[in-house]
């Protein structure tokens, strides 16, 4: 076993790109998504990223469009920042989750949910922004049984960071505590909420991917400037990650293995090969995920 050059590994990350979230709105939810984006299609093993609002729905409204629909073969990370979250699916979790939850859901084997705002949601509007991220799963875990797991945000716990701002902990270990979410894949995955002038440390071990997305305000990774709404993409050595801000700031911050096998998606299926995309549609048109409650 070759052993990591510690001069390599033992640096902050530095800045590869950014990739911009362009505007893809679904009905009146407006929308944003940096991942996949016009040069970066994965950034293995974290595939998609939407990012809906910030937007005020008036009462009356329609509310999120997320009805029933499938999925197989990776995991879903909701984030929700304002406003309140349904779900239901068909192996029976359910749940409403408000401002500063997450729900995490292993599609695994085959699941049909929906995620739509909750009545009195429709009823009275509101301030809406929720954040979608898409992990894969390797190929030996890609027929695992469904699981949900919803946060509401004092379930999180909030660890003030020692260069100021506070880390709210979703997955993995971080200062001697363990996030609620246990990750099929020891995924490590955090939201940051940094005060202006604050320049905290986070660790990031050498060879793991980092996501890293500003959701909002002013910051510098490793003295470079990055822009909100952006996903930066960083190098795979180095071994933290160094944030200042400027301004208040929120970003979404985590780290995982790179699993570096074929990847073939159609639509809410995620595979290693196109023979399993097939079979997962005729499973799911024989009515193999199941179906919701009525």
């Amino acid at each position: 076993m070759s052993v990591p050059d510690p001069v390599s590994t033992a640096r902050p990350r530095r800045i590869v790109a950014q990739h911009s979230a362009i505007r893809d709105d679904i009905g009146d939810l407006t929308t944003r998504r940096p991942l996949p984006g016009p040069r970066l299609s994965q950034l293995d093993p974290f595939l998609f990223l939407n990012h809906h609002g910030p937007q005020v729905y008036p009462p009356n409204n329609h509310g999120l469009p997320f009805g029933p629909h499938p999925h197989r073969g990776f995991e879903t990370v909701t984030f929700i920042l304002e406003g309140s979250l349904a779900h239901a699916d068909s192996a029976d979790h359910q749940s409403v989750i408000h401002a500063g939850g997450v729900q995490w859901m292993t599609a695994g084997s085959g699941i049909v949910h929906a995620e739509i705002s909750p009545p009195e949601f429709l009823r009275d509007g509101g301030p809406l922004e929720i954040l979608q991220l898409w992990i894969n799963l390797p190929a030996r875990l890609k027929m695992s049984e469904p699981r949900y797991i919803g946060l509401q945000q004092a379930s999180i716990p909030a660890i003030a960071l020692a260069g100021g701002g506070e880390l709210n902990l979703i997955a993995g270990e971080f200062e001697g505590q363990r996030g609620p979410v246990e990750s099929l894949t020891d995924v490590f995955m955090s939201t940051l909420t940094l005060t202006a002038g604050a320049s905290p440390t986070l660790p990031a071990p050498a060879g793991r991917q980092v996501f890293l997305y500003l959701i909002d305000g002013e910051v510098s990774v490793g003295g470079d400037d990055v822009k909100a709404q952006h996903l930066i993409e960083l190098e795979t050595q180095g071994d933290r990650v160094e944030l200042t801000a400027t301004t208040e700031s929120r970003l979404i911050f985590g780290h995982a293995a790179v699993i570096d096998e074929p990847v073939v998606s159609h639509g809410p299926f995620v595979m290693n090969t196109r023979e399993e995309i097939v079979a997962a549609i005729d499973d799911y048109q024989a009515g193999h995920f199941g179906g919701l409650a009525q």
